[in-house]
């Protein structure tokens, strides 16, 4: 990419940012009333910050409707919040029911968050049959057999499914 990509992506930007900033915080704001205007505010940012980030420049041909291409995009970015911040509310809500003598360090509170973060998005990255036999096994305690019977799918399928989880958690034990 030439510099006058970059220069014509990053004035497109700044024009989208311009005229529509205000209304993306107002939409945001209003599909999250009980949350409060700063994290409105934050995820109207993040939306910008994921334009800027994208490998493809922006182009003014492509902003024929600037408000349905930022609602597209700050969809993506409400779901992510709202499933980290259920992620992390769960995670409050076990803590509560640990002693608080017994309550990790902030530091690792964070680090545990974090990992259950990335947790979170290897799971989601598993095809939805492989997740969920691979959870049935792992965390319901499930038999083999038991998995394909409750998901009607065959034992050698769910033995593929159950492995496939497995390298995935692998693979990203091996990525760090």
């Amino acid at each position: 990419m030439n510099s006058s990509n970059i220069s014509v992506s990053s004035r497109c930007v700044a024009a989208l940012y311009r005229e529509h900033h205000a209304w993306l915080r107002g939409w945001l704001a209003y599909r999250l009333r009980s949350w409060g205007r700063d994290v409105a505010d934050d995820l109207a940012q993040d939306v910008f910050v994921r334009i800027l980030d994208s490998r493809s420049p922006l182009q003014p041909e492509a902003l024929r409707q600037p408000r349905a291409y930022l609602t597209c995009i700050a969809n993506c970015v409400l779901v992510g919040w709202r499933r980290r911040h259920s992620l992390e509310q769960a995670w409050l809500d076990a803590l509560k029911l640990v002693p608080a003598m017994n309550h990790p360090s902030p530091e690792q509170q964070s680090v545990i968050l974090e990992t259950l973060h990335e947790i979170d998005a290897l799971l989601d990255a598993l095809r939805p049959r492989v997740r969920q036999a691979f959870l049935m096994a792992n965390l319901d305690g499930m038999k083999q057999k038991d998995i394909a019977r409750a998901l009607n799918i065959a034992l050698p399928t769910v033995k593929k499914y159950v492995r496939e989880g497995y390298v995935a958690c692998l693979a990203q034990m091996t990525d760090e």
